[in-house]
């Protein structure tokens, strides 16, 4: 794709989105360093968040493989990011040149990880990884986000561990909390959920970044421990030209201890990116290059560590509002990381004026749109397995670790559907338009349709099990059905299995066939994929149970009769 083939779009959608990640990377940045109670940490915190969606934003573009991709801080990698900045600053005794060096090189390493990651090809692989891992994994984010939140919000200082902040919440708040904070942080969450009620065109948490502070500013007194603080201005120097005291660190320990969170750092990166990258894919029609994304993250977390910013990932929401506002190629990215630079360069004495609570207000809100309340609604509907794995990996992440949540949860379902499957192989997917026959031999059940209807059918053969290791293969075969269909008939007379994953891909797969105006109807016959589609409520609230047969026969019969009225 030519970089100037959509100039007006990509520069409407790279400064949109810039609008959008402005507060985003300012709290993130502040929520890695919240776990120093010091008011110089806010400042650090805040110019790191900037540094890192800058140079992550613009590297990450030119070299990555999704051409509208916005990346930046996400929740996910400031979580992580908050606890090594945390365990740096206690293990250093309270000195910030230590904490500085071990976020840079977490972040370096991070990059080389994920550069690695892309030449060996392990971008394919993340396709494996089922939906109750990835949807326990986020769900947990999402709650630690919330919870560290909580103090901030309440003007108070908030711990790192997810059990400190419960068990120390008590005292915490007999201890006294700023109600005028309170009240700012309550009034951001008001504005970031009821602006898009009244329109879209602006960022609700940029409105609410900016009203808020003008209220504080003109009609509160917070003090300055309860808001952002002086971040330097100026272009980003790398970590050798910063003027710190290198001499006195001891290289060897903070380079071990750096390349365990770096590697963890890559490998959550790479699979947030690459979720972001799907859903682009599905917006704009394209197709992402795996690994070269991997590669050009990698490039720029390692860039951003090098400048002191904080590693990051691509971003949905962002790569959603770029692509919204016009952005197609990797020009739009780089615009939003320019537009972040002249901030950093121009407004940095303006941003001293934002309360923290309001900024603890916008997280909160990200954390609640992380939490995957489908999946939770779900439990009871979707074999206990999957259930099991979810509440499991949810459990691990918030009071365990990011990593041990990952690997444990690949565990128990890579046993239980390896259990469960026996000797199944992955499914055998066939797309067939009706004529002509010679294309593909049909099914021996398919000779009774009219023939005067057969140009305006698609038949989708489903064979074998739709688990999260072939729904890939599904939904390719999804996507070539041509706008010229008017009905799809989806056999699924030879699946036997369904699991979440599977459900979730046919669901959005349907919907996106109704959206482009094709009515489809499904001939079902296993008991297990049956169940699923019920007790999800798929059949009927997506599907019309009228559109369900247990026979192709009865499919047929319903053909002859009602074609007309389907097709209108």
């Amino acid at each position: 794709m030519l970089i100037f083939s959509n100039l007006k779009g990509d520069l409407f959608g790279g400064i949109t989105a810039g609008i959008v990640a402005l507060p985003l990377a300012l709290a993130f940045g502040i929520q890695a360093f919240g776990g120093i109670d010091d008011p110089a940490a806010r400042a650090m915190g805040a110019m790191a968040g900037l540094v890192g969606a800058t140079m992550l934003g613009f590297f990450a573009a030119l070299f990555g493989g999704t051409h509208s991709q916005i990346s930046g801080p996400t929740g996910p990698m400031t979580v992580i990011t908050a606890s090594l900045v945390s365990g740096a600053w206690v293990a250093s005794q309270g000195d910030f040149t230590s904490v500085i060096v071990a976020m840079s090189l977490a972040g370096m390493f991070c990059g080389l990880f994920q550069v690695l990651f892309g030449l060996l090809g392990i971008g394919k692989y993340v396709r494996y990884i089922p939906y109750p891992v990835l949807s326990g994994f986020m769900s947990g984010i999402g709650v630690i986000i919330i919870l560290g939140q909580v103090y901030p919000l309440l003007g108070l200082s908030s711990p790192v561990q997810v059990i400190d902040m419960l068990v120390g919440f008590p005292s915490a708040v007999a201890g006294g909390v700023n109600v005028t904070a309170l009240l700012l942080g309550l009034a951001s969450i008001a504005i970031i959920i009821g602006v898009p009620r009244l329109t879209r065109r602006v960022p609700a948490t940029l409105v609410a970044l900016v009203v808020v502070t003008l209220v504080s500013c003109f009609c509160c007194e917070l003090p300055d421990a309860l808001t952002i603080g002086s971040i330097p201005s100026g272009l980003p120097m790398p970590l050798m030209a910063k003027g710190l005291d290198l001499g006195a660190i001891d290289w060897y320990a903070t380079l071990v201890a750096a390349i365990i969170p770096g590697l963890t750092l890559a490998g959550l990166g790479s699979i947030d990116t690459l979720l972001t990258s799907v859903v682009a894919d599905n917006i704009t029609g394209e197709k992402h290059n795996s690994n070269r994304e991997l590669i050009g993250q990698g490039i720029g977390n390692a860039v951003a560590g090098l400048f002191c910013g904080i590693a990051g990932a691509g971003a949905t929401m962002r790569t959603v509002v770029n692509v919204k506002s016009g952005g197609r190629t990797p020009l739009s990215g780089m615009v939003h990381a320019v537009l972040l630079l002249a901030i950093l360069l121009g407004l940095g004495a303006l941003v001293r004026f934002v309360p923290l609570s309001v900024l603890a207000g916008v997280l909160i809100t990200v954390g609640w749109g992380i939490i995957d309340f489908k999946g939770f609604r779900d439990l009871l509907r979707i074999p206990r397995a999957d259930a099991f794995v979810l509440i499991v990996v949810f459990l691990t992440t918030v009071f365990v670790d990011l990593l041990t949540a990952v690997g444990i949860g690949m565990v128990i379902a890579c046993v239980l559907f390896m259990k469960r499957m026996g000797d199944m192989v992955e499914g055998r997917y066939s797309s067939q338009e009706m004529v002509p026959f010679d294309k593909e031999s049909p099914w021996a059940d398919e000779g009774g349709i009219p023939e005067e209807i057969k140009h305006k059918i698609y038949i989708q053969r489903l064979d074998g099990p739709l688990f999260f290791g072939s729904v890939t293969g599904f939904q390719r075969v999804m996507a070539d059905v041509p706008d010229t269909a008017q009905l799809v008939i989806m056999r699924m007379k030879r699946v036997d299995f369904m699991d979440q994953s599977g459900l979730y891909a046919m669901e959005t797969a349907v919907k996106e066939l109704q959206a482009r105006g094709i009515t489809v109807l499904m001939t079902i016959i296993q008991p297990q994929p049956l169940y699923m589609l019920q007790s999800s409520h798929f059949i009927p609230t997506v599907i019309p149970e009228a559109h369900t047969f247990t026979t192709f026969e009865a499919c047929t019969a319903y053909l002859t009769t009602s074609f007309g009225d389907l097709v209108k």
